[in-house]
């Protein structure tokens, strides 16, 4: 329930500063070029440079130092070269107020190491001046120590007569260099040595002057471009955590050349991290390019078309080699071009395999060292091209998403005063999409809170265009079957199990599997534990793309879904159109009857798949009837359906599944019909329903759900239904009174549920003996069962038996014992169950519930690897000893322990202990035996007076009800403990204040909220905290204990139901649950708040959601210690 937003800005400082020293360490690498390689007029400039960490944040003072022989250059070169500089807007440094002496001043080193670069013009008479000398020793310190981008220029001198000592320069070096300290004149040499190896210019190579200096200008211009820490970026929340994910990726240490691919849907981040990356990497590689949103940018080539190709290829190079218009003759000029250069390449927006041909086909196209990063919605894509290291950029987590959303629509990265709970729709509405959160945010910047409401409701149903345009490209890429597989899934089975999916669309398309594969390959879906899910931004899309099938006639559409042009079409006297193949209504209008006329679905001949769900306030009424014509109906899901029984003359043969539960139902339907499809029916409390139809054409009929079909008196004693029942569920079918024969032939079944059967007679126990596939057995409440057959040892498949409140049962067959994968047993209830069976091991049994079991005296070693055990309400006297041996026992739960001759005695393995409604005055002595409890429950514990020192590892203690407590003598050192003292009304005020100040989350007794929270409201006023901007600064992240007091809005209501719901506590957009509130009760939780730079107070809002039963009395807030590692 804290906020994340310390952690997250944590992990982004982490993520960039650890990005950077990989940077660094490549840039050193290649500190050292040799200068005759980069001399020409047409080689690219890459002068060296080795930030170390520290110079990302110094402040500069100049954009250049020039070091200069004014005699030389002053009135020509360096006059035209200012003047260049002047307008591209660089700044150098002047020094024509500065004393020339015999040595450099600190006035003067401070310039030099102020400068983000430094440009060495060495003419022919530089080594004549001792100042020029001193001056390049100290730029070529600044270098080494700062990290100073440094450039030569040699102008009308030889590169290697600098580095030799010879001709003319070194004659003036040597006349120099008379009379001076060997330390000078060896600083000298080696500073000479070094400025002739680094990449420059040479004067001789260039025919036109001012092309050269032109061409210095502009490169000088782009070094400082790019030697500029981007802060693009740097408003953006969670990039530092994306670049953290991805530096195991890049792998920037090692010289292989390597494809990265980033992968996700669109508007997720992929482009606005790969420019990050991008940023911050391309100045540690010698070529870099940005490919931009290549599939709307650039013709996509067939895989045959080699002009397009030759035209990718030929955008590529351009602008990799900057060389505009270049013209390339053939295919193969990537690769000899750039074998040997180390390259950053960024190719987004990739949809097409043949686009990575033409521009990066091969990894031996590129020098050692190069980095391909390539950004695509389809993950075969990455396959297919044999990219083995892929990013999936993932949704952001809550807290970042409204960070996302606030940054554009407040300009912060939280929501302005009074604006909390919009934003939070807001940001829902998005679906955490980074692309539809900014663009909603802008959309919302600058309105007031009535502008947002009255916005709201529009951005329910519709698409922002902008969002639109960008997620409908991805559609619009997609073949026809697939485009109708996506809108079929947008309209109707989003969050759907993937094999209802399946059969649903079987005879719609050749290999749905494979298709819903493809879409989520391309991230237009995504499949999760068997379900597909879509975003609510892409369902959107899908949705609106249907609606404009057919704009002013709705009837004409593949799909109905909007509520209200529904009800146009089905109340009206028009008898639907054969476009429609689907229809969604979501009929929640309460105390509004929606009639629907009976010739609504008479057109609809292709009609495959129906959902009408309302509840028992919001009815949809066939007072009609209801004429049927669609013989293609697969999908029947209608709830609360209002009809006594279904038209005869509705053909159900494409049937696959059927759901009407609380419906008005006293008979399905007459006669026998062709159900040959028909895997799933669910017909649950139908409490009319006396008897179903005949069945025996449903032989694939896979799932039968008759739960509370409470007047239902027998199941069709025909064949053919059951030869595939994997499930049947009976429960509450209280007026059923036997099962047939028939049943003992479902060797499928795997769940049988017939708890609350209180009126069956006998229990089929044929099934038992057949079911090898059994795996769930419900028998709760079955008052006969005094005991179970034997046979109940042939189903060895079962993992759960359930046999609750079976209150005749006396013992268990010893055959249980074959049930080696049985993991859950409830005997809940079972009053009269003296024994259990000795002698047995049921190896999986991992839960065991006799609570209740009142008549059982002994506990048999019937399994070691029991994790949960309640003994609560038994007559147990002694626990077998092997329990030391029980490695996985974690929950122990008892109350009646004074019956125990001898207490467990291995307990330092439990981390739950419950000893609910005990009749004890103290807790025993062995609790504080037990070194791995974790949480404590005494929850009813009436006589207890007194909590002794319990252990430190403790993180739950619910002490609820314990009505006579009135000292806590233990110390809570687990700051997040969470303690329940609720209706503990005796505690006296040391205890109060001990739970309040030790404790994470707490609800103790109260009237006020106390005097020690500094930060104190009435009626949930705003608390506004103003925060020092002298130092110490305040840390970056701030944290709160929090204290309220509920108050019952309608103290005279007397609906105990309402009061007793859930409340909810809202703060800085965060959710703190309350359950159950309580009038005159203290609730304590802590809040986090994020401070940025800019902030000059926080603003704390407490409001109630369920605020027409609760509101808050009063508030505070109480600032908790700071760590050390939360200071800036």
């Amino acid at each position: 329930m804290h906020s994340s937003f310390f952690l997250t800005t944590i992990a982004a400082a982490i993520g960039c500063l650890t990005l950077f020293r990989k940077l660094r360490s490549h840039q050193d690498a290649n500190k050292e070029k040799d200068s005759s390689s980069s001399s020409s007029p047409a080689s690219s400039l890459f002068p060296s440079t080795a930030p170390p960490p520290s110079s990302s944040s110094r402040i500069w003072t100049h954009h250049v130092f020039p070091s200069f022989r004014g005699e030389d250059v002053r009135r020509g070169f360096l006059s035209h070269i200012q003047m260049e500089f002047q307008r591209k807007g660089i700044t150098p440094f002047i020094d024509n107020e500065i004393k020339r002496g015999e040595s450099i001043g600190p006035e003067l080193v401070r310039a030099i190491r102020g400068s983000k670069m430094a440009i060495i013009l060495i003419s022919r008479n530089y080594a004549s001046s001792k100042w020029c000398l001193d001056e390049l020793v100290e730029i070529m310190k600044s270098r080494e120590e700062l990290g100073q981008t440094v450039m030569a220029i040699f102008y009308k001198v030889d590169p290697s007569d600098v580095k030799k000592l010879t001709g003319h320069f070194g004659k003036v070096f040597k006349k120099t260099c008379a009379g001076k300290t060997k330390e000078d004149i060896g600083r000298w040499r080696q500073a000479l040595a070094k400025v002739a190896t680094i990449a420059g210019y040479h004067s001789d190579n260039w025919d036109n002057e001012a092309a050269m200096i032109k061409k210095i200008a502009t490169d000088v211009s782009n070094i400082l471009n790019y030697s500029t820490l981007s802060r693009d970026f740097d408003g953006l929340t969670g990039m530092g955590a994306h670049m953290e994910k991805m530096e195991p990726l890049l792998c920037l240490e090692s010289d292989e050349v390597r494809m990265i691919g980033i992968w996700g849907p669109s508007g997720i981040g992929k482009t606005t991290i790969a420019r990050v990356a991008y940023n911050q990497l391309c100045n540690s590689f010698q070529l870099s390019v940005f490919m931009e949103n290549i599939k709307a940018n650039y013709k996509r080539p067939c895989s045959d078309d080699y002009s397009a190709k030759l035209q990718l290829q030929q955008q590529f190079m351009s602008q990799i080699t900057n060389h505009k218009d270049m013209e390339i003759p053939h295919l193969g000029v990537v690769q000899d071009r750039l074998k040997d250069k180390k390259v950053l390449v960024v190719l987004d927006g990739v949809d097409h395999l043949v686009q990575l041909d033409a521009m990066a086909k091969e990894t031996w196209w590129f020098g050692p060292g190069s980095r391909i990063i390539i950004t695509a919605q389809d993950q075969k894509l990455f396959r297919a091209h044999g990219i083995n290291h892929v990013y999936k950029v993932d949704f952001p987590h809550s807290d970042e998403a409204l960070q996302i959303f606030c940054i554009s629509a407040f300009g912060q990265k939280s929501p302005k005063h009074g604006f909390h709970e919009l934003a939070r729709e807001v940001t829902e509405l998005a679906g955490k999409l980074p692309l539809g959160l900014r663009v909603m945010g802008s959309y919302f910047r600058g309105m007031s809170e009535q502008e947002w409401e009255k916005s709201l409701p529009r951005l329910k149903t519709s698409l922002d265009a902008d969002i639109r345009s960008v997620l409908k490209f991805s559609y619009d890429a997609l073949d026809d079957e697939d485009q109708c597989l996506f809108l079929h899934i947008a309209c109707l089975f989003s969050y759907e199990k993937i094999h209802k999916v399946e059969e649903h669309l079987a005879n719609k398309f050749l290999d749905v599997r494979q298709r819903l594969n493809v879409l989520a390959e391309k991230s237009l879906i995504s499949i999760k534990d068997g379900y597909i899910e879509m975003h609510s931004l892409l369902e959107k899309l899908g949705r609106d793309i249907v609606r404009k099938q057919s704009i002013h006639d709705p009837g004409q559409r593949q799909f109905l879904l909007d509520k209200s042009e529904i009800c146009e079409v089905l109340t009206g006297d028009a008898t639907g159109s054969k476009s429609v193949i689907g229809i969604e209504l979501d009929y929640n209008i309460t105390g509004k009857e929606l009639d629907i006329s009976e010739k609504a679905f008479e057109g609809m001949s292709n009609l495959q798949f129906l959902r009408v769900r309302g509840s028992a306030g919001n009815t949809v009424q066939l007072s009609r009837g209801l004429n049927y014509q669609s013989h293609k109906l697969g999908l029947l899901d209608w709830s609360h359906f209002p009809m006594t029984s279904f038209p005869s003359t509705a053909n159900l043969e494409f049937l696959v599944e059927l759901i009407m539960d609380h419906n008005k139902l006293e008979k399905l339907w007459e006669g026998i019909k062709r159900l040959p499809s028909l895997k799933w029916m669910d017909l649950s409390y139908s409490v009319k329903l006396k008897e179903l139809p005949d069945l025996s054409t449903a032989t694939n009929l896979e799932k039968l759900y008759l739960e509370g079909c409470s007047s239902l008196v027998k199941l069709p004693s025909t064949n053919g239904y059951t030869n595939n029942l994997e499930k049947l569920d009976l429960r509450k079918c209280s007026s059923m009174i036997n099962l047939p024969s028939s049943i003992g032939n479902a060797t499928s079944l795997q769940k049988l549920y017939l708890g609350g059967c209180s009126s069956l007679v006998e229990l089929p126990f044929l099934i038992l003996g057949n079911a090898m596939n059994l795996q769930s057995l419900d028998l709760s409440g079955f008052s006969t069962l005094v005991e179970l057959p034997c046979s109940i040892g042939d189903a060895t498949n079962l993992m759960e038996l359930e046999l609750n409140n079976c209150s005749n049962l006396v013992e268990l067959p010893f055959s249980i014992g074959n049930l080696k994968k049985l993991w859950r047993l409830g005997l809940k209830g079972c009053s009269k169950l003296e024994v259990l069976p000795t002698n047995i091991n049921l190896e999986s049994l991992g839960v065991l519930d006799l609570y209740n079991c009142s008549m059982l005296k002994s506990f048999p070693a019937i399994s070691t690897n029991i994790r949960a055990l309640d003994l609560r309400g038994t007559a147990i006297e002694e626990v077998p000893l092997s329990i030391r041996s029980w490695p996985r026992l974690k929950t122990l739960q008892m109350s009646y322990f004074e019956n125990l001759k001898e207490l467990p005695h291995a307990l330092e393995r439990i981390t739950c202990l419950q000893l609910r409604d005990a009749e004890i005055q103290e807790v025993p002595l062995w609790v504080k035996k037990m070194s791995c409890l974790n949480e404590f429950v005494l929850r009813g514990c009436r006589d207890l007076v007194s909590l002794p020192p319990i252990r430190e590892s403790l993180y739950i203690l619910d002490a609820r009800d314990c009505e006579s407590l009135e000292k806590i003598e233990c110390s809570f050192h687990n700051p997040n403990v969470w303690l329940n003292f609720a209706n503990c009304l005796k505690l006296n005020q040391e205890a109060r204040d001990l739970v309040i100040q030790n404790s994470g989350d707490a609800v103790i007794p109260g009237k006020q909220v106390p005097e020690y929270f500094t930060h104190r409201a009435t009626s949930g006023d705003p608390l506004r905290i103003k925060l020092n901007k002298r130092p110490p600064l305040p840390p970056k992240s701030m944290r709160f204990k929090a204290c309220v007091l509920l108050v019952l809005v309608n103290e005279g209501d007397g609906d105990d139901e309402k009061k007793s719901r859930e409340a909810v506590v809202v703060i800085r957009s965060r959710e703190h649950i309350i359950y159950p509130p309580l009038a005159e009760h203290l609730y304590t939780f802590q809040v986090e708040a994020e401070v940025t730079s800019s902030s000059n107070e926080l603003l704390f809002e407490f409001k109630m959601k369920n605020e027409d039963v609760w509101k808050i009395g009063e508030c505070g807030l109480l600032q908790l210690h700071v760590n050390e590692h939360d200071e800036r």
